[in-house]
């Protein structure tokens, strides 16, 4: 069966059927924003900012946290989502048993959120980046827990992330629990829709509190064991910011696959490569030991930081 989207046309025309229908008692369908979503479970946001437990029909993709959909009502505070509307970004990661799962939609920008703990896995970082480089959505890092580094430590990390600033990566340094840098983070978020991302116990959720400190919402803590976090997000869910913005926390990963996607694909997410890509000698160049290589030229003029090379071999070797 056919997966079920809505263009601008057919948008309006169910908006004229609803202007038919109103007053005769039926519940009529209406466009609506999901800000929670868990497999089949959904939270549908009305346009007056009321919540609704709806399920959607099964012959429609998947819809995840930020979709924009057309549902109805059913008894109580719960519905039916009937189509899903056209999205302007997705955000999706590759499964190991074939295909993509979406993340999130519609979304302006991604947040990649590391922390001094658990360890800054600049690997995990380049999956992310390549990520949202081949979604086209523009991405910022965002170091948390700046309060727990000593001077010596905060400049080891500094030379770790000036890789990422000469790529025009923004860094925001901050910290959720002295409240530094926030107010550079809501400026950053003004009237977008942006995503958190990044490992287990980095302090996505407690970065929302602090931004929203209204709002209940469970802190992990790391494991004392194992030093990596738990997952205490187990669905993405979007939250409203002053100013006309909004937030997505999505679910803590320890790892961010990029199974499925050609070296070719993985090349085009490291931007640095971008000028050189095409310009080998051999069409099927590995950028290892082929001569005439002109990545490994670019890294050897200072073009390209040996790490990320070193980490495009990795994420390549990992999709195998």
């Amino acid at each position: 069966m056919s997966k079920r989207k809505l263009n601008r046309r057919q948008s309006r025309r169910i908006d004229d059927r609803q202007a038919r229908q109103g007053g005769n008692g039926t519940e009529v369908e209406q466009t609506g924003l999901v800000i929670a979503s868990h497999r089949a479970r959904l939270i549908v946001e009305d346009e007056h900012g009321h919540s609704f437990r709806c399920h959607a029909r099964q012959n429609l993709e998947p819809i995840v946290c930020g979709d924009r959909v057309r549902w109805q009502k059913l008894a109580g505070d719960e519905g039916v989502v009937t189509a899903l509307l056209p999205r302007h970004s997705l955000l999706t990661r590759p499964v190991r048993h074939g295909g993509l799962k979406p993340v999130a939609a519609n979304i302006d920008q991604i947040f990649v959120v590391f922390a001094p703990e658990p360890r800054l896995q600049p690997l995990l970082i380049d999956r992310y980046l390549v990520a949202s480089e081949l979604a086209g959505i523009p991405a910022s890092l965002v170091l948390n827990k700046i309060d727990l580094l000593g001077a010596g430590e905060r400049q080891a990390l500094e030379r770790e992330l000036t890789r990422y600033r000469a790529l025009d990566y923004p860094v925001l340094p901050l910290s959720s629990h002295s409240g530094q840098g926030l107010k550079q983070l809501l400026q950053a978020c003004h009237r977008r829709t942006s995503i958190l991302a990044g490992q287990s116990g980095v302090g996505k959720s407690s970065l929302i509190k602090a931004l929203l400190p209204d709002i209940d919402i469970q802190i992990g803590h790391l494991s004392a064991a194992t030093r990596l976090g738990r997952h205490t997000t187990s669905a993405s869910r979007l939250y409203h910011l002053p100013d006309d913005g909004a937030i997505i926390d999505s679910p803590g990963v320890r790892d961010f696959g990029l199974w499925q996607l050609q070296a070719r694909e993985i090349a085009r997410g490291f931007r640095e490569f971008q000028p050189w890509l095409g310009h080998c000698k051999f069409s099927n160049c590995q950028h290892r030991n082929e001569p005439g290589c002109a990545i490994r030229q670019a890294v050897a003029e200072g073009h390209i930081a040996p790490e990320r090379l070193k980490n495009y071999h990795r994420i390549v070797h990992d999709a195998l």
